[in-house]
């Protein structure tokens, strides 16, 4: 939707500790347009590369997805998968083979076609190469056989009612032989860009292509990495950007002129107080439960998101899944946080990452962790690299804040236990394989059990389903803020 202008003002307090998170290596520093863009979108959170195929994390996809890669399936605005590589997709009555038909005359941008042999290519790789954990999405293929050279049989050996949407997202990614050795800085897909020039920690530029298979991209286009939201916005104020996409400070509004565009949509984002299960103090559920009730979220949704994020009920689900139910698992109780930890006073490190939202938001669970009885200590560590490093891949942290955007991530998140959150259940485990494999009427009720599971636990606790908040400059059209899968679509987008 758009709105007009947000709410009131963000208290002092809040404004000054954004200030204060702002990071020595921003972009702020640099002036003027990405040189040669039409089309120059700001944001935060800049890819370290450009190889989702080994490194987690929202941005990669977020700058590839829909703009160089494209998927058999897109995830449309209803929130279900409809062709798009596949113009017809054909499924037995077991919910074991799906066949694809795929459009004739896609070529990749290095002017290979792409064809049933790129399908098989592109699944497979997903099994046997990539590192990524969503690589556990495309388990439950067991082969894939070419039939015609525009005819591919996925054969699943089970049913899988989440396999087809995922085909939607980043591991449904169509990819070329000649295209693995360079993924991290050249990637080659089908989509309307190639990539022109990747600067880390600073810009993607992309070039439209003139021979794409379908509408053409309105102009070439950058996407430009800020640390700091006040000089992304003072970047669009000053011309060197056209649009600022999910905005992390939204008390800045009230500085923008009318003429400028706010739009507000829906995303797939939760932003997680991560508690890692297996290491001292959340490694007892009560202590877990304890810090759950403590944080005030309608709080923090009012400091870091002036009011216009989704307050959940602490559950990892946004309300736009089928399994949402609005139900308040840890409404804020600070003397039932007191009671859980009995006289303990459990200390804690909270890892936090370099990023707007997470600063400020560590700031204020400092305050009501401490009030209930923790002692609570605030590291910043640097995002994307070392964030990803010591927290995800090394599992060396005891508390963290981050977004997760990766749509229906439940069994990514909680199902495994060897993920960075340490959570083992196995009950929880059960509950997706059944909500997965069984029929498909019974999905919705087999998801909310696991959410009851996952919640009982307090394996994490959701502190919003963030807003995606996106500025435009006069003359901007075509921005769609609703957040529907893992990506940010440039080619629709049209500066005048």
């Amino acid at each position: 939707m758009v709105n007009s202008r947000a709410a009131q003002g963000l208290a002092a307090i809040a404004a000054a500790s954004l200030l204060a998170s702002c990071s020595a290596g921003s972009t702020a520093s640099e002036v003027g347009r990405v040189q040669g863009a039409g089309l120059v979108v700001g944001t935060s959170g800049a890819p370290a590369s450009l190889d989702f195929t080994t490194t987690g994390g929202a941005a990669i996809p977020q700058a590839l997805m829909s703009n160089v890669y494209e998927t058999l399936v897109r995830i449309d605005e209803n929130g279900e998968p409809a062709p798009h590589l596949a113009q017809d997709i054909a499924i037995n009555d077991d919910r074991t083979s799906y066949t694809f038909h795929l459009r004739e005359g896609v070529r990749f941008s290095n002017g290979e076609p792409f064809n049933a042999e790129s399908v098989k290519f592109s699944i497979e790789y997903v099994q046997n190469e990539w590192t990524n954990g969503l690589s556990s999405q495309m388990d439950p293929v067991s082969s894939v056989d070419v039939l015609d050279e525009y005819t591919v049989q996925v054969n699943l050996e089970h049913p899988s009612n989440r396999w087809l949407w995922s085909m939607g997202t980043l591991t449904g990614a169509m990819m070329t032989p000649a295209g693995v050795d360079t993924l991290a800085s050249d990637p080659i897909g089908t989509g309307p860009y190639t990539v022109k020039r990747f600067s880390v920690g600073e810009s993607i530029s992309y070039t439209a292509r003139e021979d794409y298979w379908g509408t053409p991209a309105n102009q070439d286009a950058a996407i430009r990495y800020f640390s700091d939201s006040v000089a992304t916005v003072n970047a669009l104020r000053a011309g060197d950007v056209d649009v600022v996409w999910a905005l992390q400070a939204p008390e800045l509004l009230d500085s923008l002129p009318e003429e400028y565009g706010v739009h507000v949509g829906s995303t797939n984002g939760e932003v997680v107080f991560s508690m890692n299960n297996n290491a001292a103090p959340f490694d007892d559920p009560a202590v877990r439960q304890a810090a759950a009730y403590a944080i005030d979220r309608d709080a923090l949704n009012q400091v870091v998101w002036e009011g216009m994020a989704t307050n959940t009920g602490g559950a990892p689900v946004p309300p736009t899944d089928p399994w949402y139910t609005g139900r308040d698992y840890y409404p804020f109780d600070p003397q039932r946080a007191e009671a859980l930890l009995t006289g303990r006073t459990p200390e804690v490190t909270i890892s936090v990452p370099s990023l707007p939202y997470a600063q400020t938001a560590a700031e204020l669970i400092f305050s009501q962790l401490t009030q209930v009885g923790f002692k609570v200590t605030l590291e910043t560590v640097e995002f994307p690299a070392v964030w990803l490093g010591q927290v995800m891949s090394q599992h060396d942290y005891q508390a963290s804040i981050i977004s997760h955007v990766e749509p229906r991530d439940i069994p990514a998140l909680f199902g495994n236990p060897d993920y960075y959150l340490g959570y083992d259940s196995p009950e929880l485990r059960e509950d997706l394989q059944l909500a997965d494999q069984g029929d498909l009427s019974d999905e919705t009720t087999r998801m909310i059990s696991a959410v009851d599971t996952i919640m009982a636990d307090a394996g994490a606790l959701t502190l919003a389903n963030s807003p995606n908040v996106v500025l435009t400059a006069p003359g901007v059209t075509g921005i769609e803020a609703n957040v529907i899968t893992d990506a940010l679509p440039l080619a629709g987008v049209k500066k005048q």
